[in-house]
């Protein structure tokens, strides 16, 4: 089981461990972040809390039975004045096929509606990564048209009206 918790300081060291932990599987379906984001993690990680006093992001981690990081999932590009988000996650290789990434994505999209106040997130997923895909269809989540990523891939968008969340979250 993994609990899902806001982003805190104390979390640097285990974050850290996971994105290291993880860094090869994750680059087979997204850009790898680059040594700078390893060598500035500290104060990377710094201004990420910053950032999220602020309202401008809300990030998650996925913490397991023994205290290590499972999963993020984030909400960046935060919009108050809109009501909207962009929903980015990750999952650790060990912790995959176990509904850690589905149930941490409907506990975020519940604090989207009750704790930030929003009402539209987006995602967007590389063409060929069928798990994400299958995370954002569980969660009510609806492809919505192609997208040139920012790397240059292809994608798909996605798209959940928060208002249409009625038995969908736990």
């Amino acid at each position: 089981m993994a609990v899902l918790e806001r982003l805190r300081s104390d979390h640097a060291s285990a974050l850290l461990a996971f994105e290291r932990e993880n860094r090869g599987y994750f680059a087979a379906s997204v850009p790898d972040r680059g040594d700078a984001y390893f060598e500035e993690f500290d104060d990377r990680h710094r201004e990420l809390i910053e950032a999220q006093e602020a309202g401008e992001i809300h990030f998650h981690v996925l913490v397991g039975e023994g205290g290590e990081i499972v999963g993020r999932i984030n909400l960046v590009d935060v919009d108050a004045g809109a009501g909207s988000a962009e929903l980015g996650f990750r999952l650790a290789e060990r912790a995959t096929g176990r509904g850690f990434a589905t149930r941490g994505v409907r506990e975020v999209c519940r604090l989207a509606v009750e704790e930030y106040g929003l009402s539209r997130l987006t995602a967007f997923v590389a063409m060929g990564n069928a798990a994400s895909s299958a995370v954002l269809a569980r969660t009510g989540f609806g492809a919505v048209g192609g997208v040139t990523l920012d790397d240059g891939e292809p994608g798909t968008a996605y798209e959940l009206e928060l208002g249409d969340l009625a038995g969908l979250v736990p």
